[in-house]
């Protein structure tokens, strides 16, 4: 094979991470366009769910990650005087109707933070709500913040809370930031095995596997991913172990010079994240790419 031919073969390498990446920068803005669409707002449809209950988070790990402020709007609440956890869901129930799973309200006696559910024997002197500034379908609008703020503010009035909150305009701005970050990161590398029995058992793995009519299909979410340079390797260590033929999304062959070209790509991923203080795979980094 000519250097010619190997440096083709890496560029149509890169070309699985560059078009994942574009692809899911396309989904981001066709969801942010559908939305605007249908009333340019994230209203939950109470048709939908259960009136007394909650939302919970279609991610791993969400229901316990604590407000980050890196990720979320949070307005610090103190209370006139210690109120039980459990009586304070609810005047928050409206908010959470409204926001979903993007908000969480969390208490404080003075001897740390907690998320506050219902049964929660404690006391509260000090609460946190807090509203997830950033997903995958972008960041919050300025309409939703106002909104959100002001829902916290008339819940304070009601239960007799002061209230101190971040400068909104700023919060924007760095969510906006943030976005942008995340939608560059926000890459899939898809690898495709010909020739393969399509219904295979793998067990639990770091990558997805899907069926297709010639073969399987083995997907990594790099953000969403611990360690996505291991979890790669492991990957195309089973895509080879399958002993069918190893092809990008144009069924152009994958050689050993090209898959390591993406692990390099992988890790400059990896590298950009950490560098925002994002851990591929972390509590925030599910959050953020949710």
């Amino acid at each position: 094979m000519t250097d010619l031919q190997l440096g083709l073969l890496v560029i149509g390498g890169l070309a699985v991470v560059a078009v994942l990446a574009y692809n899911r920068r396309q989904e981001r803005a066709a969801r942010r366009q559908a939305e605007r669409a249908f009333g340019g707002s994230r209203h939950a449809d109470v048709l939908l769910q259960e009136p007394q209950s909650r939302r919970e988070p279609t991610f791993h790990a969400q229901g316990e990650a604590m407000p980050d402020e890196r990720v979320d709007y949070i307005v610090e609440l103190k209370l006139l005087r210690a109120l039980a956890a459990a009586s304070m869901l609810e005047p928050w129930r409206p908010v959470e109707q409204r926001f979903a799973a993007r908000v969480s309200l969390s208490g404080s006696d003075g001897e740390g933070w907690r998320r506050i559910s219902a049964g929660d024997p404690g006391y509260c002197t000090d609460l946190r709500a807090a509203l997830q500034l950033v997903t995958r379908v972008g960041p919050v609008s300025e309409a939703e913040l106002v909104e959100f703020r002001s829902a916290v503010e008339t819940l304070a009035a009601r239960i007799g809370a002061a209230v101190s909150a971040p400068e909104m305009r700023r919060a924007l701005d760095a969510a906006r930031e943030l976005d942008r970050s995340c939608a560059d990161c926000d890459v899939q590398v898809a690898l495709h095995v010909l020739g393969v029995p399509a219904a295979q058992e793998l067990g639990e793995q770091p990558f997805r596997v899907a069926p297709r009519e010639d073969g399987l299909t083995l997907t990594l979410d790099v953000a969403r991913t611990a360690e996505p340079g291991r979890a790669f390797q492991a990957m195309t260590r089973t895509a080879r172990q399958l002993g069918g033929r190893l092809v990008d999304d144009n069924g152009n062959a994958l050689d050993e010079r090209t898959l390591a070209a993406i692990g390099a790509q992988l890790e400059a991923v990896r590298q950009t994240l950490a560098d925002r203080g994002i851990e591929p795979g972390s509590a925030l980094a599910l959050r953020l790419f949710s």
